[in-house]
């Protein structure tokens, strides 16, 4: 009886843990300078040319939900495009996760 108990509670353990791993998630942010288990909301510097840093802002961010969907266009390219920048001076990215569950990464350029 007690070595059946004892098989029976490894196997549930086993099961609850392989279910806890699909239904976890990974939604991180790729580029955050710090990450939090909990939550993330934060800001880093990917590039800086000898440009003044320009008048102009463009942002373009990206999302994933659970690790399982990830869409949007968070490019260099994308976000001086929004900000009708031509000439980037510094290049941004802002980090938001919250649990795991959803993230949300933006890339922000500046320029002229």
């Amino acid at each position: 009886m007690l070595k059946y108990f004892k098989l029976s509670l490894i196997r549930n353990i086993l099961i609850l843990g392989t279910i806890a791993v699909f239904l976890s998630g990974c939604a991180m942010g790729t580029r955050a300078p710090v990450t939090g288990f909990l939550y993330t909301d934060a800001k880093g510097s990917l590039n800086v040319s000898a440009n003044q840093l320009g008048s102009k802002k463009g942002t373009s961010c990206a999302t994933s939900i659970l690790g399982w969907i990830g869409m949007g266009d968070a490019s260099i390219a994308t976000a001086a495009s929004n900000g009708g920048i031509t000439r980037i001076s510094n290049v941004d990215s802002s980090n938001m996760n919250i649990l795991g569950l959803y993230a949300k990464t933006c890339t922000i350029v500046q320029g002229d």
